[in-house]
């Protein structure tokens, strides 16, 4: 999308450089105007300019901006594989896919859970940044299974205190490489930003208190089938606090997994997913509990290493 702009130079600017000129007339910064001239979307009576050349009053400045996308808008669209799980007047569950993002940010241009719920016809109607409407709790692009977001302001306001005060029960089911030692037990390691890669995290001693709650349900010979209660919500907690067991989600080649134990089973993501969720209802005050089954892939490579003998 763009758009085109045809006037003609006043005389109050006669003798400015193209550049100013295209500042005072259009509101667009020094640095914007320039690169437009530089791509050749600038003309003057039909012909192209450099941006040190100066106008003439009367003259014809024809320009053309090119209409950036906004990061943040939400672009509804309907997600294939998004499952309703739940829906009433203050909440509505549902069972997110892999691949999915729960907001738009800048650097993601794919599905949503927001743009879907838009697409879809839920109303939606709580404070906060519009593309944010209604989150209380987010799950990784990568990460697949059962989420809750407000509808009504006053659920909202509820929920996100439930979240932070830890009053809200996650339960995720991870596949990890080899065999934690013990069996179960408790991960208490602060997490923070990783220093070397903006986009990861990684167990700092500034961090934020990071607590996670594993057992095992299955071991077999190269991984385990773990259930993992979250004390606190950090970004990729589990994935980080796995990888600082030395134990990896399979298939997190981000953090640390064997790429040949991923192909084997099928996975281009890791093996994690929230399998419960349990909380007080915003309005009746009663406790609910919503699970979500597992999508075929990680069905599938769970299937592949229960038969390796």
């Amino acid at each position: 999308m763009s758009d085109q702009r045809v006037v003609l130079v006043p005389e109050g600017l006669a003798g400015e450089r193209i550049d100013a000129a295209m500042a005072r007339m259009f509101g667009v910064s020094r640095t914007r105007a320039a690169e437009l001239i530089s791509q050749g979307l600038v003309h003057l009576d039909g012909v192209s300019v450099a941006k040190s050349d100066r106008v003439g009053a009367g003259a014809m400045l024809d320009v053309t901006i090119p209409v950036e996308a906004d990061p943040l808008a939400i672009e509804p669209e309907i997600v294939e594989g998004i499952g309703i799980i739940h829906d009433d007047d203050s909440i509505v569950v549902i069972d997110k896919p892999v691949g999915v993002a729960v907001h738009p940010s800048p650097g993601w241009n794919g599905p949503t859970v927001v743009g879907h719920l838009v697409a879809a016809g839920f109303r939606i109607a709580t404070s906060g940044a519009s593309e944010r409407q209604g989150i209380v709790q987010r799950l990784d692009v990568g990460t697949s299974g059962v989420m809750v977001i407000c509808k009504s302001e006053h659920g909202y306001s509820l929920l996100k205190n439930a979240f932070r005060r830890r009053a809200v029960d996650k339960t995720y089911h991870a596949l990890v490489q080899g065999h934690p030692d013990p069996f179960e037990g408790t991960i208490d390691a602060p997490l923070g930003r990783h220093p070397r890669s903006d986009w990861k995290f990684t167990v700092r001693a500034d961090g934020k208190p990071s607590i996670t709650h594993y057992r095992t349900l299955e071991a077999h010979r190269f991984a385990s089938l773990l259930e993992i209660e979250l004390e606190t919500g950090r970004t990729h907690q589990i994935r980080v606090h796995m990888q600082a067991l030395k134990h990896p989600c399979v298939g997190d080649l981000t953090y640390g997994a064997d790429p040949v134990l991923a192909e084997r089973v099928g996975l281009t993501r890791q093996w994690l997913h929230a399998v419960k969720l349990g909380f007080e209802h915003p309005d009746s005050g009663e406790y609910v509990e919503f699970t979500s089954p597992y999508p075929d892939d990680l069905q599938h490579a769970l299937n592949v290493i229960r038969d390796s003998h």
